[in-house]
């Protein structure tokens, strides 16, 4: 039996159709039962062996909004990982937490940052947002338990989504023009359950579509498959942006050498982004 929390959110939700696909055996746990006693009375009344964390705080619309919910980013983030480890090490469970890439900046002279790469967008390595600074500290609290971190990286897929990436393209009126690492919906989904269920080693992964992908690149697909014309204006450099920003943002490429390591296969970015703009949808159909 698998034990999800946050199945409700943008991430959590395609967990539930992909632990369902499989046929795997899973309940739900809501916010209120995330303390590490009431945890470990639902491992053991159920006879979990395995927990998915794919709840946190990340702000809505954006991550500005960390900024000014710094209570919540510290419990969603930090404080509720926490529980979970506690709960998990009290019933000698593993388990898996879904983090982010954006504790990372730049593309590490072309290599991308692996798993072993220090963290250099986050407290320990100003300036950082509010919410990465949180994401690297919990990941770093983690180290020494039996868990998985799963490395989450502006997501999208084809059904629009305020939390899309390509919905947000669509939508902006000014773009900023860098280059990311980015983690299709369903790919980074599925590839965590392979991971967990071919036991991999514990630990970090970078969970993104191999490759980088640009700004402008992206909206030379959206022009080219979905017919848009609309002129796209851009900033004319970050500080330009970031003059318009509460926070910074993270712009990075990851290294994904460890999953091909695990025989975990993910398609290239460009093909997955190109994917999912040939099949858009208006909105996402449960």
């Amino acid at each position: 039996m698998i034990l999800l929390t946050g199945s409700n959110g943008y991430i959590g939700s395609q967990f539930v159709r992909e632990l369902s696909k499989r046929g795997l055996k899973f309940m739900t746990a809501t916010r209120e039962d995330c303390t590490w006693n009431r945890l470990a009375d639902l491992i053991d009344d159920n006879q979990v062996d395995f927990l998915i964390n794919a709840a946190g705080y990340t702000g809505r619309p954006n991550v500005d909004a960390c900024e000014n919910n710094k209570d919540k980013t510290v419990d969603g983030n930090i404080l509720l990982p926490l529980q979970i480890s506690m709960a998990c090490t009290m019933t000698d469970i593993s388990w898996g937490h879904v983090s982010s890439g954006c504790i990372y900046s730049g593309d590490n002279n072309g290599n991308g940052f692996s798993e072993k790469d220090e963290p250099n967008f986050c407290f320990n390595s100003p300036p950082c947002s509010f919410y990465s600074g949180t994401k690297a500290l919990a990941e770093d609290l983690l180290k020494s338990f039996d868990v998985y971190v799963w490395r989450l990286r502006i997501p999208f897929d084809q059904y629009d989504s305020y939390k899309n990436y390509i919905s947000k393209m669509l939508n902006y009126n000014k773009l900023l023009d860098v280059k990311n690492s980015m983690s299709h919906r369903s790919d980074f989904v599925s590839a965590c359950l392979d991971i967990y269920q071919q036991r991999c080693p514990y630990g970090a992964y970078n969970i993104t579509n191999p490759g980088s992908i640009t700004t402008r690149e992206v909206i030379k697909y959206v022009k080219k498959y979905m017919g848009i014309t609309k002129e796209f204006k851009y900033f004319k450099d970050e500080d330009e942006f970031n003059e318009l920003c509460a926070t910074p943002r993270s712009s990075c490429v990851l290294n994904t050498d460890k999953l091909l390591l695990n025989k975990i296969i993910i398609r290239p970015i460009h093909d997955a982004i190109i994917d999912s703009i040939k099949r858009w949808r208006p909105k996402e159909v449960s």
